[in-house]
């Protein structure tokens, strides 16, 4: 890769713009714009969707002109199609760039390929510049554009003997004061979560993401609730600070699809056993959080349920990436194996 100091502190810089924008249906993108010598032009971010693109919002802070023979520095490949904007690979090539660096390949099947166009137009186009850092910004988006829906996280706390609850149905707290500290800090980096009719009508959850001392943190998932039954008109989760949204739960699918058109790339699935099943069963979870307590329960209570395995050899195999210990509990990640996912 050919790249120099002034492009490198550039896309440094257009990864930090880039953070500023929401996450959404569109990718946060950071551009920079240099002068042939190497000297900041102008730069822009994306500001959401229907908003100009991040290379169009730095070109809109230049005079006509005053790009031309200089360097786009970009996070992600310029878009090739035309939305509710036009193409920012055109956009390039009309205000005359002579050269565009950008970190990651577009993987959208129809805004792709404005790397092959500006090349085409004669444009110096070099890729990979720090790939790594604009990757793990995109990560949850590219997850997105990957799986045709957002990420979906199944949680459960459970005793050590696997039970959810106790044999009388009480719940509060299997889990101590770090283990649910961290399970609210999760919530926060969600976009949607997830329970059903049966955990509000039991539990009446509130939905929030919550500090230590009950106060909101400023970034709250959209509460989802699934099933038919009727939510009780003083139910906290109407007092939730986002809109609530209530569907009969029959086609999660489809579910995962409206929250991917509301823009949500991460979905946190902490619906009790009923739920976390449902999306195990449909092999619709790409990520298991266990916050395993050192506690005994017996009965029945079980932490999941049919998730159509009948025989050992059709077990759901996962594969661990972490363990960490919470105060006494034992959080456990787990993803499904790759041979899983292909099947």
């Amino acid at each position: 890769m050919s790249v120099t100091d002034a492009e490198r502190e550039a896309m440094r810089h257009a990864i930090s713009l880039a953070r500023n924008g929401p996450r959404g249906v569109n990718p946060q993108v950071g551009a920079v714009l240099l002068s042939p010598t190497g000297e900041m032009l102008a730069d822009g971010w994306h500001r959401g969707a229907g908003t100009a693109h991040a290379e169009v919002d730095a070109l809109s802070k230049l005079q006509p002109g005053q790009a031309r023979g200089g360097t786009a520095v970009v996070t992600l490949e310029p878009c090739n199609h035309t939305g509710r904007t036009g193409p920012c690979s055109l956009a390039l090539i009309e205000a005359g760039v002579a050269r565009v660096v950008y970190a990651i390949a577009d993987p959208g099947e129809r805004s792709a390929g404005g790397a092959e166009r500006l090349r085409a137009a004669g444009v110096d186009v070099e890729s990979g510049l720090s790939a790594d850092e604009a990757t793990a910004l995109l990560d949850s988006w590219l997850a997105v554009q990957r799986l045709g829906r957002p990420h979906v996280t199944v949680k459960w706390a459970q005793s050590l003997d696997g039970r959810a609850a106790a044999s009388d149905g009480t719940s509060q707290w299997i889990t101590g004061a770090e283990a649910r500290g961290d399970v609210h800090r999760r919530r926060a980096q969600a976009d949607a979560i997830v329970v059903g009719t049966g955990t509000v009508l039991a539990d009446d959850p509130a939905l929030t993401a919550r500090r230590a001392d009950g106060s909101l943190l400023d970034d709250q998932p959209i509460p989802v609730v699934l099933g038919r039954r009727d939510i009780p008109g003083g139910a906290a989760v109407h007092r939730h600070p986002r809109r609530l949204l209530h569907r009969d739960g029959a086609h999660l699918p489809a579910v995962l699809r409206e929250l991917r058109d509301l823009g949500v790339q991460r979905v946190f699935i902490e619906g009790g056993p009923t739920i976390a099943s449902a999306f195990l069963r449909e092999q619709l979870a790409d990520e298991v959080l266990a916050y395993v307590a050192p506690v005994l329960l017996g009965g029945d209570r079980l932490v999941i349920g049919d998730i159509g395995v009948g025989t050992i050899t059709d077990a759901r195999r996962l594969a661990v990436t972490s363990v960490e210990k919470l105060g006494d509990d034992l959080l456990i990640v787990a993803t499904p194996r790759q041979e899983e996912k292909e099947v």
